[in-house]
């Protein structure tokens, strides 16, 4: 039997332009294009919350999650897999995101170069040098791709760049279905010599028709013009949607089946993984596709391919079912956001003034309750004392004997009169370290019999035998009067 499956996808909007090539003979090949293409679409914008390359790049591997989680959910999809070169226009930079051996060319200055570099087995060999490239189009190996979005790599690598855009340079993207008719020189001199884009981009598709293309051909052309309304700034519009007058980053794509390719086993026209059961799943597609539908008519574009005849027909349904899904909360989202302005023109809407005192109302209600805490930890600490040394005075504070940063928790109440070098050295370490006392009364307890111990190193008993002992030669009696005075005595 003969099988008309196209596995390319192309989107081309105001800001965005992608092409997607299904990896062929592969179950799933239009699966993988359209799904990644579909939800690549909502970037279809002039803001964006970081910057365009890294929110490209961040979509795209969330396109590579998603398509394995379809792997997941249907397992005959198993191997399925994609190229992706993606152009998204920001201000007067545009960035680059490819994977795969789909292509971009740009000419610009007069000068027409391919940027991207295909990940291919046979390019590897080429960067090594152990392949011309004449001889890579003979090459037996030289559609093995080393790198595509699918089910094989959880986080596969993508080639980055940005690049400054000026009016009147162009930009192309295809799948290899034009590269391998086509040399670089046909494709430079068509995109040279045809001013209009539609045209260029129907020589193309022809000219690789009439070559006998072995594959599906996708092309988008891209052109950027300066903005009526922003100086030379490049802006963005589908040819299809304006007049050129007001054109500024004009894209236009086309797509066009390869010749039929005849297959082993017979089937039918419609190969999808995911066929319909029932007319009641048929009816639910036919929704499904009828909602993204309308999430596309809110932007000018193109979108050509499976990921056209997925939104036209719904004929692949496992991709309407997801696609619709995310596109169903988004526009429900915006629905609500646009009545309730409409509503309240002049003010915020509940949900954004409730959003909006959220914060300020929780680290309000977080300080208050630091406050407390720290309030009733400080007035637990007046209710302690505690026995120290102050200036080398046995001291009696009111608080515990902390800080916290430049605050003291604790003071003097009463310094006695006995020196701490008085003490024996037991007692002297252990007023050091402080000792802890229940109440004032108790500290006052701790400091009598300190000053009990005081005296028992000063006043050491008296030897009564030896109190009439001769003096020895030289001594004085200085030092016994102050002992008696120290001790309470008697001179």
């Amino acid at each position: 039997m003969v099988r008309f499956k196209n596995d390319d996808s192309a989107y081309v909007g105001r800001y965005l332009a992608v092409v997607a090539d299904g990896m062929g003979g592969h179950a799933g090949g239009n699966v993988a294009s359209a799904s990644t293409v579909l939800d690549l679409v909502h970037l279809d914008s002039s803001v964006h919350e970081d910057e365009p390359l890294t929110v490209l790049a961040d979509e795209i591997q969330a396109a590579n999650s998603l398509l394995s989680e379809l792997v997941t959910t249907s397992p005959q999809l198993s191997g399925m897999g994609t190229t992706v070169t993606a152009l998204l226009l920001h201000e007067q930079r545009l960035a680059l995101a490819h994977i795969g051996d789909s292509r971009a060319y740009r000419l610009k200055d007069g000068r027409f170069e391919q940027i991207s570099i295909d990940h291919t087995f046979v390019q590897r060999l080429i960067d090594e040098g152990r392949l011309q490239p004449e001889e890579a189009e003979v090459h037996p190996h030289k559609n093995v791709l080393m790198r595509v979005l699918g089910d094989v790599d959880a986080s596969p690598e993508l080639d980055l760049a940005t690049f400054d855009v000026e009016p009147g340079e162009r930009w192309l993207l295809c799948s290899d279905g034009l590269t391998a008719v086509l040399r670089d020189s046909d494709i430079e001199g068509v995109l040279r010599s045809t001013s209009d884009l539609q045209e260029c981009v129907d020589t193309l598709v022809e000219l690789t028709l009439a070559g006998g293309s072995p594959d599906n051909v996708t092309v988008a052309v891209i052109e950027i013009d300066e903005d009526p309304d922003a100086g030379s700034a490049p802006a963005t519009a589908p040819l299809s949607e304006v007049s050129s007058r007001d054109n500024a980053y004009r894209p236009t794509a086309a797509v066009a089946a390869a010749p039929p390719v005849t297959e082993d086993e017979p089937g039918s026209r419609a190969e999808d993984p995911a066929a319909q059961d029932d007319a009641d799943d048929a009816e639910s597609e036919r929704e499904r596709a009828q909602l993204i539908r309308q999430d596309l008519a809110s932007r000018p574009h193109v979108l050509v391919g499976a990921a056209s005849l997925a939104t036209e027909t719904g004929e692949i349904p496992i991709v309407t079912k997801r696609s619709a899904e995310r596109r169903a909360a988004r526009m429900l989202t915006h629905k609500a956001e646009s009545e309730q302005q409409a509503e309240q023109p002049t003010g915020d809407s509940p949900r954004t003034g409730w959003k909006r005192w959220l914060l300020p109302a929780f680290l309000t209600v977080v300080a208050l309750l630091l406050a407390v805490v720290v309030w009733l930890g400080y007035t637990w600490t007046q209710t302690r004392y505690y026995v120290g040394s102050y200036d080398n005075r046995v001291a009696i504070y009111n608080g515990v004997s902390q800080t916290v940063g430049p605050i003291q928790l604790s003071h003097v109440t009463d310094v006695s009169d006995i020196p701490v070098d008085s003490l024996s050295e037991y007692h002297r370490n252990r007023v050091e370290d402080t000792l802890p006392a229940r109440d004032l009364e108790h500290a006052g307890e701790i400091v009598s019999e300190l000053r009990d111990t005081a005296k028992a190193v000063l006043c050491p008993p008296v030897d009564n035998g030896s109190a009439t002992a001769a003096p020895s030669p030289g001594a004085t009696a200085a030092p016994k009067a102050e002992q008696n005075s120290a001790c309470g005595g008697e001179q």
